[in-house]
């Protein structure tokens, strides 16, 4: 299939590239390549390149700066998807796109599913919903996959930072009130090859809103003793606060646990476990350092 991937030097873009080309005839995209901040010059690439598929892996995820600078996370989360899903529109190209746990008010005591109702507290989560919202008001072949947690080998995550703090600190103070779902970008690629492999087959009903992180959950402190474990970091103290704590510019879910039933039932897709992904994540890293 001849694809078009915005975003490759990202976490899930870097997993992308990893995972895509062995399958298909993949043209990846960044910046200087592409600007985001200039919505309008997203659609000119896409209506003279005509892919069948275009996989939108570029967004704005400062969450705290996010709240300072609306303009901008707006302008990439949500200007841009809707420039990108109305060419797509027009060529007949599918959209994937990928949004977020933040979309929910993070209030739940059970994992969300798809159709629950949507109340972003923060700037991020309210542009990654217009987001949405304006890819389905453009087009109706597309593909929207809300994440969570996501780090892998590159970028900044919460696994590298976690192994910087450990390397100067013995004791360390991490938030264990806030429950997620760890979800490995490389994990989150693959599960995109096997969406575009059932679209390929058949889409007929397959459009639409799905969940995709690994299976499980755990707190922030969980997932920072499992991480320093791995590590060999056995001497540090993880030690457990609470939210009110750590007070950050945008407040973080209490609750992001997101159910991934419908993307199974419809693609026959089953995540890994989070300690899992996180074990092969580590087994890189030690392997690359």
């Amino acid at each position: 299939m001849r694809i078009l991937v915005f975003g490759c030097t990202g976490q899930l873009g870097t997993s992308l590239m990893e995972v895509l080309p062995k399958k298909h005839d993949v043209r990846f995209l960044d910046q200087p390549d592409v600007d985001f901040k200039d919505p309008s010059s997203l659609h000119p690439i896409i209506t003279s390149y005509k892919p069948s598929l275009v996989i939108n892996a570029a967004a704005y995820t400062a969450v705290d700066a996010a709240e300072s600078e609306q303009s901008v996370a707006y302008m990439i989360n949500a200007e841009a998807p809707s420039v990108i899903a109305s060419a797509c529109k027009e060529v007949n190209s599918i959209l994937v796109h990928y949004s977020t746990d933040y979309v929910f008010s993070g209030l739940g005591v059970t994992p969300y599913e798809e159709a629950d109702t949507t109340l972003p507290s923060t700037v991020y989560g309210r542009s990654k919903l217009a987001g949405e919202e304006a890819i389905i008001s453009a087009t109706d072949q597309y593909i929207i996959l809300r994440t969570a947690w996501l780090y892998s080998l590159v970028g900044k995550n919460f696994v590298k930072t976690m192994l910087k703090i450990a390397g100067s600190k013995s004791d360390i103070q991490v938030v264990a009130d806030q429950i997620g779902s760890p979800t490995y970008a490389i994990d989150l690629a693959r599960a995109t090859s096997l969406v575009i492999d059932g679209l390929s087959i058949s889409w007929d009903d397959k459009f639409g809103i799905y969940h995709a992180v690994n299976a499980g959950q755990t707190t922030w402190h969980g997932f920072a003793s499992k991480i320093l474990t791995l590590a060999g970091y056995n001497d540090i103290n993880v030690n457990a606060i609470m939210t009110r704590e750590y007070p950050t510019a945008a407040p973080r879910p209490q609750f992001s646990v997101l159910s991934c039933e419908k993307l199974s039932r419809a693609f026959g897709i089953t995540f890994p476990e989070w300690e899992d992904a996180v074990s092969r994540c580590m087994a890189r890293l030690t392997t690359n350092a």
